[in-house]
């Protein structure tokens, strides 16, 4: 899971850093084309941010913690609580829109796409927003709410609302959120494939079948009945 936020900003080099970002910017975005590209993103730019807000955070500094975190979260368009605890190998693909929460733990090699939501429900105290484990993707409008666990190598579908806990190596869509899919999936990083099963088309792709196997049916009960009505007026 995390590294006891030593990748928060104790004890890594800025140019370690930098690397790091350069190296998981070009791994998961094909749309890059040189590692200068990477000081041109919102990710690196917010995660910059974040770092340094998140050590003042640590240190008892909340208004000069919320102060950078904010200025940030205004470059950007993405805004991460100085208080919430993100591992190594984090990216937030586009980005705009994007929000996590104060108690919001996330793991390692985590990937978020636009307008995706770590959030409270508002019903909570103390640990109100969600822990996402390690190698997890929340792909594009996704919203994830509460104080609950989203197990590793797992996917949320685009729009998606998850308002419970996830197993480990799920596909989760629809609103509410329900789990589509379970094991044997790729690593979501690996892929950044955001194409999941849509539950809905398939339950629809269900009773398309039953009602064209219903027709064929009463086509044949038809036929059946005609046959029987002919031999009874040859009997006659």
């Amino acid at each position: 899971m995390l590294e006891s936020d030593t990748y928060g900003g104790v004890g890594v080099g800025f140019l370690k850093y930098v690397r790091e970002e350069i190296r998981i910017i070009r791994e998961r975005d094909p749309a890059i084309h040189s590692a200068w590209e990477v000081f041109l993103y919102p990710s690196f730019c917010v995660m910059m941010h974040y770092r340094v807000a998140h050590r003042l955070y640590l240190s008892g500094h909340y208004f000069w913690a919320r102060y950078i975190s904010q200025r940030g979260a205004r470059k950007t368009g993405i805004e991460i609580h100085p208080g919430a605890r993100i591992g190594s190998g984090f990216f937030v693909d586009h980005g705009n829109g994007v929000i996590i929460g104060e108690t919001a733990v996330i793991g390692n090699n985590v990937t978020l796409y636009q307008g995706v939501t770590l959030g409270g429900t508002g019903k909570e105290q103390g640990k109100r927003h969600p822990t996402i484990e390690d190698n997890v993707m929340i792909s594009a409008g996704a919203k994830v709410l509460g104080s609950f666990t989203v197990g590793e190598n797992s996917k949320i579908g685009a729009g998606s609302v998850v308002l419970s806990a996830v197993p480990p190596n799920s596909t989760v869509v629809g609103v509410p959120g329900r789990v589509v899919r379970r094991d044997n999936q790729p690593l979501p990083r690996e892929t950044m494939d955001q194409n999941l099963p849509d539950p809905v088309k398939e339950d629809i792709m269900d009773l398309q079948k039953a009602n064209s196997e219903l027709i064929n049916r009463v086509l044949e009960l038809e036929e059946q009945m005609k046959r029987i009505q002919k031999k009874e007026k040859e009997t006659l």
